[in-house]
């Protein structure tokens, strides 16, 4: 059996396809469109260029899927619709268009998507898993293979993007002023947390996996190595946390590691180091596996 998963997030709307056999999916193929669905929320009202523009995509995916002979295909959609004014219009509107269902899913369903998902690759026993959208973020503590805890940040990269930052990248007074905004709401979730120490985090997203493509070109780490230490994350802001742009080869790196996000890396990235400073995590280690592989888990294989 083929499945296909088209998961519209804040950032990106993305396409997966699945071969499932005997209760075990493998991903065949994927797609996806850099839509910057946030930036269309003004005044916490999702425009109708918004609507549009995942409409767009939504067709384009619906007819691909059709044209192969894909039958089961589900759509999610995660913060940016999610927490529009305008929710359910919007969501009618674009399921009008395009005839395809969509469910918003909750931060907290979300959240346990992700651990779902995420706890397969997994050999840390206990921990925290975390993926910032491009709309909100969301954290799950583990232990011994089991949630103890989990929630949902209002804070992604591009929201912060579109909400701080004026040019391509954050100036210091910008980044300053994500840095201390974020930190008052990590705080609030973080401060009724049992003490932790050497906190082993999974990162999810596009924001770890550009975080760790730049990471791998400055510290000189092979590609299969997604291991981060979190100490050198408030080195790699700074890198780039300027008045001026960034120097020819760290702009290169940049370049390379994240072509797509070049203008959403960095506010992801304080937020990342602000979020495992607080956990008290030593390392970070980027995995591909997330919200799309937890639904499939959780509500397709799950018998």
């Amino acid at each position: 059996m083929l499945q296909a998963m088209i998961d519209i997030g804040s950032n990106t709307i993305r396409m997966a396809v699945y071969e499932i056999k005997e209760n075990h999916a493998t991903q065949v193929m994927k797609r996806k469109h850099t839509v910057g669905l946030s930036a269309y929320v003004k005044g916490g009202v999702m425009q109708e260029e918004g609507v549009r523009r995942a409409a767009e995509v939504v067709s384009e995916y619906r007819d691909f899927l059709a044209g192969m002979g894909v039958g089961n295909v589900i759509a999610f959609t995660t913060a940016a619709l999610r927490n529009a004014k305008n929710s359910a219009e919007a969501v009618k509107a674009i399921e009008e268009r395009t005839g395809v269902p969509i469910r918003v899913i909750s931060g907290e369903e979300e959240a346990a998507f992700d651990f779902a998902g995420a706890i397969h690759d997994l050999a840390a026993k206990s921990g925290a898993i975390l993926d910032i959208g491009g709309g909100s973020t969301e954290i799950v503590l583990y232990r011994a293979h089991r949630v103890t805890r989990k929630w949902s940040l209002p804070y992604g990269s591009l929201s912060l993007k579109v909400s701080y930052v004026h040019g391509l990248l954050p100036t210091p007074q910008e980044a300053e002023k994500i840095r201390r905004d974020v930190a008052k709401a990590v705080k609030i979730f973080c401060c009724k947390l049992p003490p932790m120490r050497d906190v082993v985090a999974c990162g999810l997203g596009g924001t770890f996996k550009s975080a760790c493509a730049l990471y791998q070109k400055m510290y000189s780490t092979p590609e299969d190595d997604t291991r981060m230490e979190q100490s050198r994350f408030r080195e790699m802001i700074a890198h780039y946390v300027s008045d001026a742009p960034p120097k020819e080869e760290d702009a290169v790196r940049l370049m390379l590691a994240a072509p797509d996000r070049i203008h959403t890396l960095l506010p992801g990235l304080i937020l990342a180091d602000e979020l495992t400073a607080e956990l008290n995590c030593k390392e970070v280690i980027y995995s591909d596996s997330g919200v799309r592989e937890g639904y499939l888990y959780s509500e397709i294989l799950k018998s």
